[in-house]
């Protein structure tokens, strides 16, 4: 998707009122092309026909000057929105206090860059800012080669010992980023890429034994960041649990959260609700999905759109196991929310919930009529081939229940040349074993009486390691074949 037709299409109110107040501030004809085409984009957003606003605004012919006018117009929406957050966040509000020094700088004017630094060196001294310190850092000592004003000794063993604490976070991020990048793309965590993981472990350890990390607010957030995806990986959800607990208080004690790291906060609920479902405590993890709720409105609800879909899903995971039916009443408040169908892999996230908690009640038309809403979604194709896979399996059982026994047979053999690879592959054994005992299935007469299919059945259900491996399931394959055995 074009960056100019996602930016405009992902624009609030207050965005949209300040760029045409923008736009506006030096003419406000009726029949600006720059508007129109916005206006175009922003109506129709996520769809767009370029020869259809091209006929609009130039008729037919070269679109050379419909380019231009798109470009322009990139410009000024980016503008305009750099310039409603600029003092938003203090980061923002550094990153322009440098801009100004260097404006300065460049104009010969060192009185005003030197102002403009030293007010950007408090707050990020006091932040903990440790990159944005070292640009600083650089632009006073290169000033002080111009002017008498800056002694470089009282700048350069600052620059030092900034760089030695902006170097510790960038050697755990370096390590963490691999971590949560093989976390992402791979479903099984294993093998060589395990040492990631231990390294990462290893690097935390010397972290937290370090002086300087005691009395870094941001060196210690992301001690908590590491811990919480070791734990996270090895699924260690009671230990997660307990260090969550107990870091999250302690930095409530401490006053550690401020509007500058509020994510950190969010992250930490979330993390923590998550741990609380794992191990079973459903009443506790919907207390803080509550406090999360709260926190989302801090600051101004600044963090509240991004956080929205966790909070959503945080309500569902666990009344997926309390009550089922008001676990797919917030799916269905959810679709319907205008921060979450902007962006299709939430939607998706919906349909995949809805077709399982259906299923699980029983409803198997409602089921399948979400799982195909799904496959529809135009965010369907861009998910990871994996679970791809695992939906057109949970389409196999559910056709399977509603007796659609000849579109089970063309699916499987459908399945079988569009996820060939997969199925030669020891990380989709299980899905290939289901497709196998699905097969069977359909042929068998007496399901308990077909010795061959129950060996392949008892091979699914009671492998090494089955009940672990069932839990990535879409639709619990062991839980399903043991209803198909009592009947």
């Amino acid at each position: 998707m074009n960056i100019l037709q996602q930016m405009i299409g992902f624009m609030n109110k207050e965005e949209l009122r300040h760029f045409k107040l923008y736009a506006k501030r030096t003419q406000a004809s009726l029949e600006r092309k720059d508007l129109q085409l916005f206006d175009y984009i922003r109506h129709s957003f996520p769809d767009y026909e370029e020869d259809k606003i091209q006929k609009k605004l130039y008729g037919t012919g070269d679109k050379n000057t419909l380019y231009r006018l798109k470009n322009r117009l990139l410009d000024d929406v980016s503008r305009s929105l750099a310039l409603q957050y600029f003092e938003t966040t203090d980061y923002n509000l550094l990153l322009n206090h440098l801009a100004l020094a260097r404006l300065f700088h460049a104009r010969n004017q060192s009185e005003i860059a030197i102002h403009f630094l030293t007010r950007a060196e408090k707050k990020a001294f006091e932040l903990e800012i440790f990159e944005l310190l070292d640009l600083i850092y650089n632009e006073l000592i290169r000033l002080s080669q111009e002017t008498l004003q800056i002694n470089p000794q009282v700048y350069i063993p600052k620059r030092k010992s900034n760089r030695l604490k902006m170097n510790l976070l960038q050697e755990i991020d370096d390590i963490l980023a691999e971590v949560v990048y093989k976390i992402k793309t791979s479903q099984n965590f294993s093998g060589n890429d395990y040492v990631s993981l231990v390294e990462l472990e290893k690097k935390v350890k010397a972290f937290t034994r370090d002086k300087a990390f005691r009395n870094s607010t941001q060196l210690r957030f992301k001690v908590y960041q590491s811990v919480s995806r070791i734990m996270l990986q090895k699924q260690d959800f009671r230990s997660l649990e307990k260090y969550l607990r107990k870091t999250f208080i302690a930095f409530e004690k401490e006053k550690l959260f401020n509007k500058s790291n509020h994510e950190v906060k969010l992250q930490m609920l979330t993390y923590l609700i998550n741990s609380l479902f794992k191990n079973g405590k459903t009443t506790l993890s919907l207390e803080y999905t509550e406090r999360l709720k709260g926190a989302m409105k801090e600051f101004n609800a600044m963090m509240h759109d991004k956080y929205l879909f966790y909070y959503y899903n945080s309500l569902v995971i666990n009344y997926s196991q309390t009550d089922l039916k008001k676990a797919i009443e917030i799916l269905h408040e959810a679709r319907e929310n205008p921060v979450i169908r902007k962006l299709p892999s939430y939607i998706v996230f919906i349909y995949i919930n809805l077709a399982t908690l259906n299923f699980d009640l029983g409803d198997f038309k409602q089921a399948i009529r979400n799982l195909v809403k799904l496959c529809l979604e135009p965010g369907f194709k861009n998910l990871d081939v994996g679970l791809r896979f695992k939906v057109h399996v949970a389409e196999l059982i559910i056709r399977y229940e509603l007796g659609d026994f000849d579109f089970v047979d063309h699916k499987l053999e459908q399945l079988k040349k569009d996820f060939n690879t997969e199925l030669k592959s020891p990380e989709y054994v299980r899905q290939q074993k289901i497709m196998e005992i699905i097969h069977g299935m359909i042929l068998s007469h007496s399901l308990k009486d077909d010795k061959e299919l129950m060996v392949l059945i008892n091979a699914l259900l009671y492998g090494k390691n089955s009940k672990e491996h069932a839990q990535n399931d879409l639709l619990n394959y062991n839980e399903w074949l043991k209803t198909k055995l009592t009947k």
